[in-house]
């Protein structure tokens, strides 16, 4: 079994709020409280069908993203864990492999690495991160899972690996921490930092504290699945640009990094000394993803829409002809990624 602690404050995982039930709006409010024990079934569906989540548009008025400033004044955004369990499959195919040898090279080398490794999962919604690396690194692994909302901690908690590639023990604790506080002082003994889908939500300021609080403390970040700008559908569409366009203006928000995240973190990472790979992981979604792809084309549209409302009629027909495809199972979508792994000098001397 694993062991499963909770700590305070909190950042979100993936895009898509929904209201916080008064359990969990509770447990916002108070954060010292811990993350519920108890089970939690999710929420029922939308009448829409659209699955709370699914995508990144936000109610109106509402950022769908980190929250880093003025955390304690506000409810943490909820994300629906029917989203994130409907993405995992596809950000596991996604997450490049090229990444883990040099990783994992890395982690054998660093000083200290007789206890086990201490990994940082950032904005850990269900846990999917450490579903996918745990069983691929050999030796004893303690995660600690970051998010501000106790109602997915509660879920990645119990979902969490068991064992290594080796068999080791892997064990797990959550805390409801705030990446504006990840300092090299909270990474002390840290083995690795990792986040899936985190750099594209965050600001130009935050991606430097991240970058400053992992090279700080001498430790290597894995960071996956941040959007590259470019989506390719097939059969093509004449609004297919259109769209793209209107999505990645609003990715970039309210100065949100959005498709610019990994050059913005390579130069984080890189002026303090860290070496940086990038590599691709695109979404490649077939007809045996048809729910995925639904989904995500309301989630693409939709915030393509609320960026530039004067598209909406159009983009109504073009999102019903991009449903009846997929539902047909005539639909292809690429969906761009980039994996990032960078590493700092360790701070105990070994190259």
């Amino acid at each position: 079994m694993s062991r499963t602690t909770t700590t305070t404050d909190g950042i979100p995982a993936q895009p898509g709020p929904r209201e916080v039930p008064d359990t969990a709006a509770k447990a916002a409010t108070d954060m010292t409280e811990p993350a519920p024990r108890h089970d939690i079934a999710p929420g029922e569906a939308d009448p829409s069908g659209v699955i709370a989540g699914a995508g990144p548009v936000a109610r109106p008025g509402e950022r769908a993203t980190v929250r880093l400033r003025d955390a304690e004044a506000e409810e943490p955004p909820r994300y629906a864990p029917e989203w994130l369990q409907l993405r995992e499959g596809a950000d596991a195919l996604a997450r490049a492999l090229d990444l883990l040898d040099p990783l994992r090279i890395r982690l054998a080398n660093l000083p200290g690495r007789s206890g086990g490794l201490a990994v940082h999962d950032l904005g850990c919604g269900t846990g999917s991160m450490g579903r996918w690396l745990a069983p691929r690194l050999d030796g004893a692994q303690h995660w600690i899972l970051h998010d501000r909302d106790p109602y997915l901690l509660h879920f990645a908690a119990v979902a969490s690996p068991r064992a290594a590639a080796d068999g080791s023990r892997v064990t797990v604790e959550t805390r409801r921490a705030d990446v504006a506080r990840l300092t090299p002082d909270a990474l002390a003994g840290a083995s690795l930092v990792t986040a899936s889908a985190l750099l594209d939500v965050l600001t130009r300021e935050e991606v430097e504290a991240l970058a400053e609080a992992c090279v700080g403390a001498g430790c290597p970040a894995l960071l996956t699945l941040s959007v590259a700008g470019r989506v390719e559908l097939g059969p093509s569409h004449p609004l297919d640009a259109e769209i793209a366009e209107a999505f990645n203006a609003h990715q970039r928000r309210g100065g949100l990094l959005g498709p610019d995240a990994v050059t913005v973190a390579c130069e984080a990472f890189g002026e303090r000394g860290a070496t940086v790979r990038v590599h691709p992981s695109p979404w490649r979604l077939g007809p045996d993803d048809a729910e995925l792809t639904a989904q995500w084309l309301r989630g693409w549209v939709g915030a393509a829409v609320e960026q530039r409302p004067e598209l909406a009629e159009r983009a109504e027909g073009y999102l019903q002809d991009r449903l009846a495809a997929c539902a047909a199972g005539e639909l292809r979508v690429t969906v761009h990624h980039s994996d990032l792994l960078a590493l700092p000098r360790p701070t105990g001397g070994v190259a």
